[in-house]
């Protein structure tokens, strides 16, 4: 049985999940708390001393910062949704990926058309040929909500995902750095017939250098640019944050709502 301190879209909904203490009824082998991020730690912690009267428990998941194994579809994510790869070889101040998976590790191939790879193009050529021919016989449209990074986009991956037509492809504006990379990226993606329909931005905001009129220029910049950004909004361990930036990231989490002012 798998227990989660909290439910998101990628949670599975299988019979075999739950989100609190155990049921009279519940019975399982073996008892797995999965925690996502480190301010669910205390909950999760007492989910698992309750969860040790039914089987033993054993804790894990991104939070706790031990890498990730290789990927069971459907046991810990939604199913659909797919990790081909783990890790990073980028070192970004602010994440934890390139801190917890030690290098660039590529995993069998599973079935599922939301790759939620942590960076996908660092991967090899076969590697991603090999991830975009398990795409193509999905029955739903792929997705690439873990995020496709720009500066690493060549004319061959534009070509793939060409063939493969997308839902939605995530990029990232987080840094400075990441803005002429993003641009050029642009022109290739609206070149090779997407539109921001399909093209998606993920734009940190929030963290202790940040401000909200420099988050705004990020994310218009980003929406000039003909992507639909999306802003993160950067949160401590203990999930702190200032109550300006948490009325700031609704609006730039919904493109319903910021298209009218991002124009």
């Amino acid at each position: 049985m798998r227990v989660f301190p909290q439910r998101t879209n990628l949670t599975p909904i299988d019979d075999m999940v739950r989100f609190d203490t155990p049921g009279f009824f519940d019975e399982a082998d073996e008892i797995h708390v999965s925690t996502l991020f480190t301010w669910d730690m205390g909950r999760s912690d007492y989910l698992a001393k309750q969860w040790r009267h039914v089987a033993p428990v054993k804790t894990g998941g991104p939070a706790y910062g031990k890498p990730g194994a290789t990927f069971i579809p459907g046991m810990y994510l939604r199913e659909g949704a797919v990790i081909t790869s783990r890790g990073c070889p980028n070192r970004c101040w602010f994440c934890s990926v390139w801190q917890r998976e030690p290098g660039l590790l590529e995993l069998p191939v599973t079935e599922g058309f939301n790759v939620l790879d942590d960076n996908l193009l660092a991967c090899s050529e076969s590697h991603i040929r090999s991830v975009f021919a398990m795409l193509k016989r999905q029955s739903n449209r792929a997705k690439f909500t873990g995020g496709l990074e720009a500066a690493r986009l060549k004319d061959w991956h534009v070509h793939l995902l060409a063939e493969l037509r997308p839902d939605s492809m995530f990029f990232a504006y987080d840094t400075p750095d990441d803005l002429e990379p993003l641009y050029e990226a642009s022109k290739v993606l609206k070149k090779a017939g997407f539109t921001r329909h399909h093209m998606r931005c993920y734009c940190l905001i929030g963290d202790p250098r940040d401000t909200i009129r420099e988050a705004y220029a990020r994310l218009r910049r980003a929406y000039k640019m003909g992507f639909d950004p999306m802003s993160m909004l950067w949160r401590d361990k203990n999930n702190k944050v200032a109550e300006n930036w948490r009325l700031f990231n609704r609006v730039w989490a919904r493109p319903a709502l910021y298209r009218r002012i991002a124009a």
